[in-house]
């Protein structure tokens, strides 16, 4: 088992990567987070999800001990590992990434795929696809902090601690108790209306009909039941309706 899954309330779930030393992405893990991913999708209860990694690492990337074993299959397993962050991307309710300590490579392209980064004090980032003879975070990076400070990053491959990605945008908070506080974060979100939380993940950054998303939750219950909670001067319950 190389992925814990958790549910540390009933609308959140934990996913821990959990590969010493550092947490790569190899074949296995991949796989146990596709699942994790489908689960919590299918799965109308789970309204946010926290991942993060165990030990001293959020995440190293591919594993290049297994990676430099793949021969003419090394590409095939790029291209898997690109479409597992679209399906993180993808995935119907929030991710919020603890990032406990090292983000690099692959690891960084993980974080970028989620939708809130926070991060401890001595998390270190780097854009280390050119120190493998690699690209990676090449779309999603410089989308995230602008073109200029991500190039300095990507042409590098020089490290970032976590103040310079506080301040670059990169995360949005330092936090000494970073899985703690994500799942506070998560558990916020989860109170929130859950259609509107998961029209604002699909249409922030991304194509899509805005007014189409708009109505629709403009003719929900959820929206109805906020309006009349507020004229009762109490608190909406949600229902996902």
């Amino acid at each position: 088992m190389t992925l814990h899954v958790s549910r540390p309330s009933p609308a959140v779930v934990l996913l821990e990567m959990d590969q010493p030393p550092v947490n790569a992405l190899g074949m296995a893990t991949r796989a146990e987070l596709v699942a994790a991913l489908d689960a919590a999708d299918a799965d109308l209860a789970v309204r946010c999800i926290v991942l993060t990694g165990r030990g001293q690492a959020f995440c190293a990337g591919d594993d290049l001990i297994e990676a430099a074993g793949r021969g003419e299959a090394g590409l095939e397993a790029i291209h898997n590992f690109n479409a597992l962050m679209n399906r993180i991307e993808a995935t119907r309710v929030p991710i919020i990434a603890a990032v406990n300590g090292f983000c690099l490579g692959g690891g960084l392209e993980l974080a970028l795929s989620c939708d809130i980064r926070l991060s401890s004090p001595d998390a270190i980032f780097t854009a280390s696809g050119v120190n493998v003879g690699l690209m990676a975070s090449v779309r999603r990076l410089p989308r995230l902090i602008g073109e200029g400070p991500a190039k300095a990053m990507l042409l590098s491959g020089a490290p970032v601690d976590a103040e310079t990605a506080l301040i670059r945008g990169l995360v949005t908070g330092l936090h000494r108790s970073v899985v703690k506080d994500a799942l506070t974060l998560a558990d916020r979100i989860a109170t929130r209306a859950p259609l509107s939380v998961e029209a604002v993940k699909r249409v922030v950054g991304r194509p899509f009909d805005e007014r189409a998303e708009l109505a629709a939750l403009y003719h929900s219950e959820d929206h109805q039941s906020a309006l009349q909670a507020f004229a009762a001067k109490r608190t909406p319950t949600f229902r996902r309706a």
